[in-house]
């Protein structure tokens, strides 16, 4: 099995008023990383994971913020997860209600589960959304009641968490190479429509993708396929892509867009590493890619579970292929 998707669900109970912003999955993504970060380092007086010694033997640095000094790009490597944030734009959650979101686990990185769900008590802790007046200036907070792992090909759940249960069950079921290439013996070969539910970031050349364009999207799928393979995988190589096919990225300029329905959407996010503002913005909405569309019908399906683009740990990039 060269390389498993470890897709979580986590539903939660609100338990005093929560307010998300739009596209809350940067929110989210802070919470995770505050959580592991102040449950499991040991380190806390260093400036960050990359300045300090510990690094290639801690669990907060695998987790949530790789390194690999042999990384021929520089030090960072992609994130072993993304985020599944609530979809949809700012909303109230009142006491009660139940929120739901997504944490998707790459690979190896599986191995560290148990120190993501020693962490739950700390994500509880950090609260969540917008500071409110009737919180006294404190977030939202709220109790996470179940973790599920599941298959969003299959539709199959499994329960880990249940709270009140002492007892956390191991994953029996991943999304693997076999069930990408099932599903994507299901897909027209003639034209298909994505739906961006989260803003997609693609850089192109250097230049930022304002337009629904199906080689830029090719070529970081591809990309970012490839560096999760090599991070998190086992050491072979996936069947799809293989080095004997056909040029992917060539072949990809003669897709054309049949019909474009998307629009840009400006969204930042509040850097604490670099302590400024930084633009999450994307393309949302739907597009449909006409031509001869059957050589990335297995990349387009791993682009589902995977994301593509910029800031996908925080939840860009997510799209889904109507059928």
């Amino acid at each position: 099995m060269a390389f498993a998707i470890y897709p979580l669900l986590f539903t939660t109970e609100v338990v005093t008023p929560l307010e998300l912003d739009d596209h809350s999955g940067a929110s989210l993504r802070g919470s995770l990383f505050n959580a592991v970060w102040r449950r499991f380092c040991y380190n806390k007086s260093a400036p960050s994971c990359a300045e300090c010694q510990l690094h290639s033997m801690c669990p907060v640095s695998t987790l949530v913020a790789p390194l690999r000094e042999e990384n021929t790009r520089g030090r960072d490597i992609p994130r072993p997860y993304i985020i599944l944030p609530p979809l949809g734009n700012a909303r109230r959650y009142e006491r009660g209600d139940k929120m739901i979101f997504g944490i998707t686990l790459f690979g190896s990185i599986i191995q560290l589960l148990p120190y993501l769900m020693l962490s739950l008590s700390e994500i509880e802790a950090n609260g969540l959304g917008r500071s409110l007046p009737e919180n006294r200036g404190q977030r939202g907070k709220f109790h996470i009641v179940r973790v599920e792992s599941y298959h969003p090909l299959h539709d199959e759940r499994q329960v880990l968490y249940q709270a009140g249960q002492p007892q956390v069950q191991t994953p029996a079921k991943a999304v693997i190479e076999s069930d990408i290439a099932a599903e994507a013996a299901t897909l027209s070969s003639e034209a298909l429509t994505l739906d961006f539910l989260t803003p997609t970031r693609l850089i192109d050349r250097e230049r930022l993708v304002l337009r629904a364009e199906f080689r830029p999207l090719v070529q970081r799928l591809l990309e970012r396929l490839h560096t999760l393979v090599a991070a998190y995988g086992d050491g072979e190589t996936l069947t799809f892509p293989s080095e004997q096919e056909v040029d992917l990225v060539a072949l990809a300029s003669e897709v054309r867009c049949q019909e474009d329905k998307t629009r840009w959407e400006e969204v930042r996010s509040y850097s604490n590493r670099q302590k400024r503002s930084m633009p999450i913005s994307g393309l949302l909405g739907s597009v449909t890619f006409a031509g001869q569309l059957a050589p990335f019908h297995e990349l387009l399906v791993w682009g589902q579970l995977i994301h593509v683009g910029k800031s996908v740990v925080k939840g860009n990039g997510w799209y889904t292929i109507q059928k």
